[in-house]
């Protein structure tokens, strides 16, 4: 349905944006996941047409988008990060303007809006001005609004940031029931618990570049190891963690050690050193790898601040 070829974006020096290429199918909900800066925004963007690429191409069902031209990008509904909303105006009147700008009228409008309200639970404060709405009916009303003209693809970009968590599990329900629906959604964001629960499919985006691409599962077999462990950080595990430290992957946070097996290094005899410290077996706890762990291999522990 979408293709990305090449895309590419710079800033003068910077480039935002390097040589990007992705397939999406039709009814895909596929998640763009990446830290502060990686280039989630400036993808959403170039797709959406609110800024021409340097290079490479956007193309939606056969038809190039281009920010020149508004035709094709008709089939686009855009949830951009920041609420895009008027603020003096009421639920009732800021989805009117959307939807006249869409070509909607009439009865076929009014209908919609209708609908899109009683969708997002905020059928009973229509007529309020928006600027008395919390962040997280804003966020919703902002959601429908990308909606009003049925696109064929949805972006949202980070579309739950400062959200409380009845509105972000509202959000998630209903895109859920959209994409059963047939609706197509990429999904940028950088919550993993997000990614995890919504999307069928994920890329894994930093600097600028396409990192990883696959299922969940997919991505899982990146990592270097199968399992992890986790046990307390206490002085009766101090020695056996720092001998642990030498055969794989050790971080310590929140009172609790995390080991994750470097190659070779077998469970069997992780048992066997804990017992050479008189650690019982129930004080270890085995996890199966998260999509946490794959995204910090591919992009670092380094802080992200922009």
């Amino acid at each position: 349905m979408l293709q990305l070829r090449s895309l590419t974006k710079r800033y003068g020096a910077l480039t935002a944006l390097d040589g990007v290429s992705l397939d999406l199918a039709r009814g895909e909900f596929f998640g763009l996941l990446g830290p502060n800066g990686a280039g989630k925004s400036t993808t959403m963007s170039l797709i959406a047409g609110l800024r021409a690429p340097d290079g490479g191409t956007v193309t939606l069902d056969g038809q190039t988008l281009a920010a020149a031209s508004s035709v094709a990008r008709l089939a686009l509904g855009l949830v951009p990060q920041h609420v895009a909303l008027y603020p003096d105006l009421t639920a009732v009147e800021n989805l009117r303007i959307f939807g006249e700008l869409y070509g909607l009228r009439g009865a076929d409008l009014r209908a919609r809006i209708s609908e899109a309200l009683e969708a997002v639970q905020l059928a009973d404060r229509a007529k309020e001005p928006v600027r008395n709405f919390s962040g997280g009916m804003q966020r919703r009303l902002n959601l429908v609004a990308a909606l009003l003209h049925r696109p064929k693809l949805l972006l949202c970009d980070e579309p739950t940031v400062g959200v409380d968590p009845q509105s972000r599990n509202a959000i998630f329900e209903y895109l859920e029931r959209l994409n059963r629906e047939g609706l197509t959604i990429i999904y940028s964001t950088h919550y993993m618990e997000e990614a995890t629960r919504l999307c069928s499919r994920i890329g894994i985006i930093d600097h600028g570049k396409l990192h990883a691409l696959g299922t969940l599962d997919e991505l899982l077999t990146r990592l270097p190891f199968d399992e992890e462990i986790r046990f307390a950080a206490t002085p009766d595990t101090a020695s056996f963690a720092m001998q642990l430290g030498a055969h794989g992957d050790l971080a310590t946070a929140d009172g609790a050690h995390r080991f994750r097996p470097g190659a070779g290094f077998k469970l069997s005899t992780f048992y066997t050193l804990a017992e050479s410290h008189a650690l019982p077996p129930r004080l270890f706890t085995q996890q199966r790898p998260t999509l946490e762990a794959v995204f910090l291999h591919l992009t670092g522990r380094s802080l992200r601040d922009a």
